[in-house]
């Protein structure tokens, strides 16, 4: 079976829940250049994932190649997933492959998606149809099959249209459009508008008319891909844009922490207008023995309380809890602490309210919300990483607890995208560092170069989630300049909305 699956315009959060099942099922994946790299996570572990993209000119593989391939895989009994930019039947050419399956006698199943020629203009605050502009609209090809003997675009019928219409990959065709346009009546006063990486954080919007436009792309120098609106409509986006008017639009946002804590903070930070590099500088792994994990399972009857300083600690506690065959039921009886929102969301996921969530969300603020308890003889399991700070077990005996800290996780340091990091800061294309913790600044400084670690960050401006890490950074020679009032993600985020709030007040 072959699925012809369209991956849509760019933002992965576009993409059909019938995609994702698409992609999870799939023994192969065949993608295309313009599908969303994110959406490979979708895919299994022993997936096979090939990449068969088209760009300027340069294809990995030709239109004949892929249509081998996909029969190729199928015919051998795999479960083939081709992800298309886009939609599949809009000039992607997915009529051509389901024509090679359908010959081969092979099934197939068309999966639809949110096609650039809709989505674009969307996300650049242009709607296609409006009744007091247009009625009607024509979704015409920037690129026809070059082996055809002349075109079959019918120029003065478009040019007669008082409707709008869109042109996909027609960016280097862009003077012959609207010179033909023109050519054919068109009033060459007739708004343009070019959306470059339409829906992504990468979005550019260039607009002008019929006469301007093809100079104004050229100055901008705006390049495929890009959609190409022609019409009234067009006027629209200066009252409707909204897309590129977020607080954080276009800034370079490098997010440091491990890959699997990494997706709230760039989903956040997106959501924002950012373009996010994810450069994880620790990877979250297990202890080398979980014996010291299942001895205290094993006990966990005499314990009074279970505190948690981490998503991470619950989640991986939680894990092996399961690996025992147990559940929650397992801790009946035990009062439960959590360090901030996010570890208190992670347990009550696993079906239990925490009996403290401190204010605070450092182990002082534990500290502090356990004063009003009297812990002398209880005894107390600290399941949490290896490296933590020893502030909170030490604290609690002084306050007459019995505590056993477990190290149910480890932080490494990870440099697989070292070269990626340099180099982006090299061109000076990054505007700010994040850190959300003193392992992801200890192992980020170690990525630089020391003697041009200087040079590097001078452009960029750091931000902390907290006083420790800020504490750390700055005892490593950064600068911080963004801290977190409230220790969290969302507490991080705003800071840095306010931060470029104010600089751009301050110009």
């Amino acid at each position: 079976m072959v699925f012809l699956v369209g991956a849509g315009p760019g933002d992965p959060g576009l993409i059909t829940q019938k995609a994702i099942d698409c992609i999870r099922s799939a023994d192969v994946v065949v993608y295309d250049y313009l599908a969303a790299a994110e959406l490979l996570q979708y895919a299994a572990a022993s997936a096979e994932k090939i990449y068969v993209g088209k760009k300027g000119g340069d294809h990995t593989l030709s239109q004949a190649g892929i249509n081998a391939l996909i029969v190729e895989k199928a015919a051998a009994g795999k479960t083939v997933t081709r992800l298309k930019g886009g939609d599949p039947f809009i000039f992607g050419r997915g009529g051509e492959e389901a024509q090679q399956l359908a010959a081969a006698g092979i099934g197939f199943e068309i999966v639809p998606g949110v096609t650039s020629a809709i989505a674009a203009p969307a996300y650049a605050g242009i709607p296609l149809t409006h009744r007091q502009f247009a009625s009607t609209l024509t979704f015409v090809t920037g690129h026809e099959d070059p082996t055809k003997s002349g075109s079959r675009i019918n120029w003065q019928a478009l040019a007669d249209s008082r409707g709008t219409l869109v042109f996909l990959m027609g960016v280097k065709n862009l003077p012959r459009i609207t010179e033909l346009l023109r050519r054919h009546g068109r009033d060459p006063q007739t708004p343009v508008a070019l959306v470059r990486w339409g829906t992504t954080a990468r979005q550019q919007t260039v607009t002008g008319t019929l006469a301007t436009i093809a100079e104004r792309v050229a100055e901008a120098g705006l390049k495929a891909p890009a959609v190409i609106v022609v019409g009234e409509v067009v006027r629209l986006r200066q009252e409707l844009a909204w897309f590129e008017n977020r607080p954080l639009w276009n800034k370079h946002i490098v997010v440091t922490r491990a890959r699997q804590q990494a997706s709230d903070l760039v989903k956040r930070l997106s959501a924002l207008g950012a373009r996010c590099l994810e450069i994880p500088t620790i990877r979250i792994v297990p202890p080398p023995s979980w014996e010291p994990v299942d001895r205290a399972i094993a006990a966990l009857s005499n314990y009074h309380w279970l505190i948690f300083t981490s998503v991470n600690g619950v989640t991986f506690f939680f894990e092996r809890l399961d690996a025992q065959g147990l559940d929650a039921r397992a801790l009946a009886g035990l009062h439960t602490a959590a360090i901030g929102p996010a570890t208190a969301r992670r347990l009550r996921h696993y079906g239990l309210r925490s009996d403290i969530v401190p204010e605070n969300y450092r182990a002082e603020g534990v500290l502090a919300a356990f004063s009003q308890y009297d812990l002398s003889g209880r005894r107390i399991l600290l399941p949490r990483a290896r490296e933590a700070r020893p502030v909170l077990p030490v604290e609690l005996a002084r306050m007459g607890a019995a505590v056993d800290e477990i190290a149910i996780y480890e932080t490494r340091a990870s440099q697989d995208k070292a070269g990626t990091l340099i180099a982006a800061l090299e061109k000076r294309s990054i505007d700010m560092v994040t850190f959300t913790s003193s392992s992801t600044v200890k192992n980020f400084h170690a990525l630089l170069p020391a003697a041009d670690f200087k040079k590097l960050m001078a452009p960029v401006t750091v931000a902390s989630i907290g006083p420790i890490t800020t504490r750390t950074a700055r005892e490593l020679g950064f600068t911080v300049s963004v801290e977190a009032p409230a220790f969290t993600i969302d507490g991080l985020c705003s800071a840095i909305v306010d931060f470029f709030h104010e600089r751009q007040t301050d110009r």
